[in-house]
Order: C-alpha cells, then structure tokens, then sequence
C-alpha cells in the first residue's frame, strides 16, 4: 500500500482527459484497489459509454451526478445543476471519510468549476480533506490555477486535429 496518495489533474481542450483517468482507475482495480469513479455531466444510459460497463466488471463502483449540462440541454434550470453538483461534492466528502477507498476519480469536476456550479473554495477544501492514502484523480477542461497549484501531477491534454472537424461523429466503441 502507498504512504501518500498523490492528486493527479487531466485538463484541457483535447480528448483524452477521461480515458487517462480511466486507465488509471483500470490499472489500480487491476492491483486490486478498492475504486470509486464519480462522474460529473454524463449519461451512460443515454449514451451507453462502454468503459462504465468495463470498469463495473473490474469492480471500480460507479456514481453519477449532474448527467445533463444546460450547454447540451438547454431546458435545464441551472441552480437544478448547481444543486447537483453540490449534492455530487457532499457525497465525494462522506467518501472521504471512509479510509477504504485507495483512489477516487472525479470526473469532469473540473466543468462543474469551470461553469460557476462549484465553487472553488469548496473544491479547494475537499481537496484538503484527502485522506493521505488516497490518490484523487480530477478532470474536465478550465482547472483553475488554485487546483493546478494543489495537484501533484497535471496533464494538459492539447488538441491539435480532431475527426469532428472532418465531420466524423462519435463511434460506439472509440469515443463512448
């Protein structure tokens, strides 16, 4: 077991941020760690993500919050989302203060701040609140500086050329 878990942070605007916490979330299950993934303005029952199917076969648990982002939805009432998100925050703190986690990964946590529906402070806070054990895994594009100067390890993830600007659509099995 590791005396130190580390926060690791995947942004920017390229594709890749989630995949790599989910190879992390894999690699960890594989060695036999207990994971949780919770994830922040995602719908895998309407977009059917294969990786949540292989990562509950893998034994890494599974919570969601915020599925819908008023960007994509637009009838959405925000302070709807907002209280979700928040919900998603008070739900990773009572996680937090179960010692039996090895790693948590928080995804897109970071459009949640990035959007005004967390505040910075709060995540700054949770961040404090880390279990010295436990390695915590943020994503999502706009991390602010404060979180930047937290994390142990930031991956700016850059988009140079994408198969969207060449009309291709997401593909079952690559992209979800």
């Amino acid at each position: 077991m590791r005396e130190r878990g580390l926060i690791q942070v995947y942004t920017g605007n390229g594709k890749g941020k989630s995949t790599a916490a989910i190879g992390q979330a894999v690699r960890a299950a594989g060695h036999g760690h207990k994971v949780g993934f919770i994830s922040f303005f995602k719908d895998p029952d309407v977009f059917g993500y294969g990786e949540y199917r292989s990562m509950e076969q893998l034994g890494i648990t599974i919570f969601l919050f915020a599925r819908k982002h008023p960007h994509f939805y637009r009838e959405l009432d925000p302070e709807e989302v907002c209280e979700e998100c928040c919900r998603g925050l008070d739900f990773i703190r009572e996680l937090l203060l179960d010692l039996s986690w090895d790693m948590l990964v928080l995804d897109e946590l970071n459009i949640a701040l990035r959007d005004g529906f967390l505040k910075e402070d709060e995540v700054i806070s949770l961040l404090d609140a880390k279990p010295q054990k436990l390695e915590l895994v943020l994503t999502g594009r706009g991390v602010p500086q404060r979180i930047v100067d937290k994390a142990d390890l930031v991956s700016e993830v850059m988009e140079i050329k994408h198969p969207y600007s060449q009309g291709i659509q997401s593909r079952e099995g690559i992209e979800y």
